[in-house]
């Protein structure tokens, strides 16, 4: 069976973030609930976790207009409460786990740990696993989907202003940001990119390098800034093979293990410090097998392994394995 440290025990609380106004397909807001039928309390539970479940979050109510407006005033209502939940998640002193829901609720989950890190002097690094850069804004998106814009919005590019007020507002260094498993941009984005310095692993690097160079040159960065790693987990950063259950696939994504060695990589090194799971769409999966493999990746992210690596050839009588 496999099993966690347990003397890597960690307080975990989750909270469901049930948003699909920000995703161009209905079905996102099921995706907390799908997390938590897979499994997901209980298998951080057997690592030896305290795990809280906080629930679901509950926007204070917005103001209707025609459809754009009412889209924008609805994201703004969550991100602003989810600002303020994830930075008391973070001053609680546990690992806070988001579950989504569409990824426009990044721009309230990384505002708050951004707050938290900027109060308490600790650099942030952002760990985006995704098929897209969501580095667009509402001057450049093809679409208008916000769920498409968190990260810009995360590292203040214009556009923004009215989603948070300014004793809300944290923003992320753009040259904190790793963009990981890309295989999708837009022009416009593409050009903000560059001009911000944004580190982005794209599939092509992924192919020609693997996932482990690029992930310990990650790890390092942070490990010598003393950081804080959000890692930010799209559904759609999986091969669709694998994980159907998204509005927004693109093929040729992570594969099984890769996407596990990146977890297990993260475990090790002790720095990931809060957690976004999104864009899992219930409504597009097949017999809850994109919800089942997320759970697992979370699990290999939270110390699930098969055998304790401190178990050597010879204590297993000198066989190889």
């Amino acid at each position: 069976m496999a099993s966690a440290d347990r003397d890597d025990q960690r307080f975990v609380e989750i909270i469901g973030v049930p948003i699909e106004a920000g995703a161009g397909h209905p079905g996102a807001l099921m995706g907390p609930a799908a997390l938590r039928t897979a499994g997901l309390v209980r298998a951080l539970r057997e690592l030896g976790h305290e795990v809280r479940d906080l629930g679901d979050l509950t926007p204070d109510p917005w103001s209707d207009g025609d459809a754009a407006t009412a889209r924008l005033a609805e994201i703004t209502a969550w991100s602003r409460a989810l600002a303020d939940r994830s930075y008391a998640m973070m001053q609680a002193g546990g690992v806070p786990v988001f579950l989504g829901g569409d990824h426009s609720l990044s721009m309230g989950s990384v505002t708050g740990v951004a707050r938290h890190c900027r109060e308490a002097g600790k650099p942030l690094f952002v760990l985006w696993l995704d098929a897209h850069g969501d580095f667009n804004t509402p001057h450049t998106s093809p679409s208008g989907n916000m769920h498409g814009m968190p990260v810009a919005l995360l590292c203040g590019e214009d556009g923004f202003d009215d989603v948070f007020p300014p004793e809300q507002r944290a923003t992320v260094n753009p040259a904190h940001v790793h963009l990981f498993g890309i295989r999708s941009l837009d022009p416009g984005e593409r050009r903000l990119l560059r001009a911000r310095g944004v580190d982005v692993v794209d599939m092509r690097l992924i192919d020609e390098h693997g996932v482990g160079v690029h992930m310990r040159r990650i790890i390092e960065r942070v490990r010598h800034a003393g950081g804080h790693l959000h890692v930010s987990l799209d559904v759609d950063f999986l091969d669709p093979a694998i994980a159907p259950a998204v509005g927004t696939a693109v093929l040729g994504g992570a594969t099984y293990r890769e996407a596990h060695l990146i977890m297990e990589m993260l475990h090790d090194a002790g720095v990931v410090g809060s957690l976004d799971v999104v864009e899992l769409n219930p409504f597009l999966d097949e017999r809850g097998k994109s919800a089942l493999l997320l759970v697992d990746l979370v699990a290999s992210l939270f110390g699930r392994r098969i055998i304790d690596p401190a178990v050597t050839q010879s204590q297993i009588g000198g066989q190889a394995v």
